[in-house]
């Protein structure tokens, strides 16, 4: 049985944006399990210095991830694609176990299969100490709400 995960490319540059969301919402659920659904089986990943590959080491990872990082909130945005490709900017803010808040600031490379399930994820991350006072994203823990602004609507 083939698993399609829409949308699927070819992308148009509505479908584009549309995959760039849906990933951004399955991200701000913090939920590894159904973020790993959106990668094939075999999905390789750098994640920083980290490769990765396969589902079961996306999960043990974005557990790792999210029980350090917390109050995570994400927007992601699209910088440029192809038919099967794409390249994301993304920005979020975490609080670290001493209390500590960070904005991280990072590029995607994203590489997708003919179902729509991601093959390949390059992602290079930079993160930065901020006061509490610097947030910018302060929405309820989930997905962005449809009317927040994205990265480019508030400047970042």
């Amino acid at each position: 049985m083939t698993i399609l995960r829409p949308p699927v490319p070819p992308f148009i540059l509505e479908t584009a944006r549309q995959k760039v969301r849906l990933a951004e919402d399955a991200w701000n659920t913090c939920d590894p399990e159904r973020v790993s659904l959106a990668y094939t089986e075999d999905s390789q990943w750098r994640n920083r210095s980290e490769f990765l590959r396969g589902r079961p080491a996306i999960v043990s990872f974005l557990t790792r991830k999210w029980q350090q990082e917390q109050d995570y909130r994400l927007i992601k945005e699209l910088w440029a694609f192809t038919d099967d490709h794409m390249a994301v900017r993304f920005q979020y803010e975490y609080q670290g176990a001493r209390g500590q808040w960070f904005r991280a600031y990072g590029n995607e490379q994203w590489a997708f299969t003919p179902q729509g399930l991601m093959y390949r994820r390059e992602a290079s991350i930079n993160d930065v100490a901020i006061a509490e006072s610097e947030r910018q994203f302060h929405w309820p823990a989930g997905p962005r709400p449809t009317d927040h602004p994205g990265l480019s609507e508030v400047g970042l």
